[in-house]
């Protein structure tokens, strides 16, 4: 492919009230847009307090926003701040309005919410609009955002789909319609369906390290080994102490090694329960945080999780088996997609209202005595997201006018085989 030499901005905004996962994913998409084309910076607005413990590659910069929480409810808040929740989303609004001005991107990368949390990007959408010289705007949504029944109403209060015929290029969503289309789940009008190219699953890059690295690091000398986490480990609490308290009551025998990942974002008094529990366990080392799960995902022999997005993607990535215990609130996001790749033999899947220390180890016992660990099935998942995005950012940056669906369907890929 061709480049033009000519400089493009884009700016990138990340939905980030809760765990890691859309930072990670949204800087995973920017390293792959400023890797393919020599021409593109990129600035990401964020409000991730964990940003700063990422590599950031060149031409990608990064403005910190002020943080915002969000409780199992739904409700937003200020996070570390003592500020009114009001006063808060102004100055995060001011913020994302003064960098669309100032850095004049060609495109604006937003994620999940087309109004922004709270509509804080409507300011910046309007001034755009009125001005009649504004950037492309794509709106970026994973797989599945809700249950048909709490996203339908919800679009239709917010006036999303206004949003999108207003304001929008194109709406991207990482997942396979095989596996969720959120077109007619959400009943999508004819307006935004028409908007909407899917472009598969996001690979995940491996790690430069070998499994026995990890294992090394961590003194694995046990035959098989068991990576539990919860993410950003906010909400992850109960999946852990489950396995432990499991763990305490049926030990998984002299050849079999834990590594427990809490995440940065649990408290230090809950960490500190799941390690004074663990010292009633075998062959267990708890982390806080590791910053190359990857790695710790290659080294494992089976992975328990909960079952959002990037954890999801890097499972299938490595073709790993796992069990994922999905939280189900605020929202359905994380069971739906447990339970569709469940049904399709991807994953095992435990609802967190059934979850007790016994049925979780007794799957865990069932899944590490299993031969046939590479379900066929895990080979043709389409995780193609991330060159699809670029090209489709790159064909709107430079004016191509190729149909989009033509353009997917001719580079459809699953991942490789070892």
């Amino acid at each position: 492919m061709t480049l033009i030499n000519q400089s493009k901005r884009i700016i990138v905004y990340s939905h980030d009230t809760f765990g890691l996962g859309n930072i990670r994913r949204m800087l995973a998409i920017s390293k792959s847009l400023v890797d393919g084309d020599p021409n593109v910076s990129v600035l990401i607005l964020s409000g991730s307090p964990m940003l700063h413990a990422f590599r950031i590659p060149d031409r990608i910069d990064y403005i910190k926003l002020p943080c915002l929480s969000r409780n199992v409810k739904g409700d937003y808040s200020v996070k570390f701040l003592d500020m009114e929740y009001e006063q808060l989303l102004k100055l995060r609004s001011n913020i994302i309005l003064s960098a669309v001005l100032d850095f004049d991107p060609d495109l604006i990368l937003v994620d999940k919410k087309p109004y922004g949390v709270s509509d804080e990007l409507g300011a910046a959408l309007h001034l755009m609009q009125r001005r009649g010289h504004r950037a492309k705007l794509v709106l970026l949504l994973r797989d599945i955002l809700d249950t048909p029944e709490s996203t339908i109403p919800v679009w239709k209060k917010n006036g999303y789909h206004d949003a999108i015929q207003s304001h929008y290029d194109k709406v991207l969503v990482v997942g396979s319609p095989e596996i969720y289309d959120m077109r007619k789940e959400y009943e999508f009008p004819e307006a935004s369906h028409e908007k909407v190219d899917f472009c598969g699953y996001i690979a995940r890059e491996r790690s430069d390290k070998r499994a026995g690295e990890i294992r090394q690091q961590i003194g694995c000398t046990k035959e098989r080994l068991v990576l539990v986490t919860a993410g950003g480990g906010e909400d992850g609490y109960q999946l852990l102490h489950s396995y432990l308290e499991g763990l305490c009551r049926q030990d998984l025998g002299d050849n079999t090694m834990t590594l427990m990942i809490c995440g940065p974002e649990m408290s230090e008094a809950r960490r500190h329960q799941l390690e004074v529990l663990a010292r009633s366990c075998r062959n267990v080392v708890i982390q806080e945080f590791n910053t190359d799960m990857m790695a710790c995902m290659e080294a494992a022999d089976l992975v328990v999780s909960m079952g959002g997005y990037n954890s999801t993607c890097e499972l299938l990535t490595l073709r790993k088996r796992a069990i994922l215990v999905p939280r189900v609130k605020p929202s359905q996001e994380q069971w739906i997609r447990a339970e569709r790749l469940a049904l399709q033999g991807l994953v095992r899947a435990i609802h967190p209202n059934h979850l007790t220390p016994k049925l979780l180890m007794d799957t865990v016992r069932e899944e590490l005595g299993r031969t046939n660990v590479h379900h066929s099935r895990l080979y043709q998942i389409d995780m193609g997201g991330l060159p699809r995005i670029s090209e489709s950012i790159s064909d709107l940056l430079y004016g191509r006018a190729e149909k989009p669906q033509a353009r997917i369907r001719s580079s459809s890929r699953s991942v490789a085989a070892d």
